[in-house]
């Protein structure tokens, strides 16, 4: 049993070191390829789990050699476009600027109550109220309002606007995260100062963020 719960950890964590080889995409908007490598890694890394007789290495080296054909085949696609059209797809006009593309979407096999589930999901409850829409290689929609349809921005609206920064959670569950400290410019002894006059430490806290304005905001720990 010890023998098969060491080789499971093992494996998980090969497993795991495979995928980040991959790429961050990997864990987010699969293409084709990525797809495919993951289901076959998963199933040959339950081989050697399943059956402790088997050495590690029948399941390491197919994974391996998985990551480095994936690898290989990413750098080739990078390199030519008609190889990524071929294995990945390429992005196919739905609504060409305001018409309905019926061939693409038969071609497709998508019916308009497919496209129309997707559409909502980004807020658009009115198909008479895209301009352009089209399919990702990875399934996803991109759309763009008609101009009427569009809500105006700051700049059309000529209203000026002070730039804050991406607002970055500082402190998750009672620990700094000394990325988003840099991403918004801020450091241990000015959290520690906000923390020390609201009454709180930081083991106190459960989110708390901040801009590089240094407006910030906190969850307090429910006890």
């Amino acid at each position: 049993m010890l023998i098969l719960i060491i080789r499971t950890v093992l494996l998980y964590l090969f497993v795991i070191m495979a995928v980040r080889i991959m790429g961050k995409r990997q864990l987010s908007e699969m293409q084709t390829t990525e797809l495919v490598i993951t289901l076959i890694i998963a199933d040959i890394a339950s081989i050697p789990m399943q059956n402790t007789a088997q050495p590690l290495l029948t399941g390491v080296i197919p994974i391996l050699i998985l990551i480095s054909a994936e690898i290989i085949i990413s750098i080739i696609m990078m390199k030519s476009s008609k190889i990524r059209n071929l294995v990945c797809g390429k992005p196919e006009v739905l609504i060409n600027d305001g018409n309905l593309c019926q061939n693409t979407l038969r071609s497709l096999r998508m019916t308009t109550e497919d496209l129309c589930v997707q559409l909502r999901q980004l807020g658009v409850y009115n198909v008479n109220d895209v301009q352009f829409c089209i399919i990702e290689p990875n399934g996803k929609l991109s759309v763009q309002l008609k101009p009427e349809k569009r809500s105006p921005n700051c700049e059309q609206l000529q209203v000026a606007v002070q730039d804050t920064g991406i607002e970055a959670v500082v402190i998750s569950d009672g620990e700094f995260l000394k990325n988003s400290m840099k991403l918004c410019n801020v450091d241990k002894k000015w959290i520690t100062d906000i923390l020390k006059g609201e009454g709180l430490t930081k083991d106190d806290v459960m989110i708390m963020t901040a801009n590089r304005l240094k407006e910030y905001s906190i969850i307090k720990k429910v006890k």
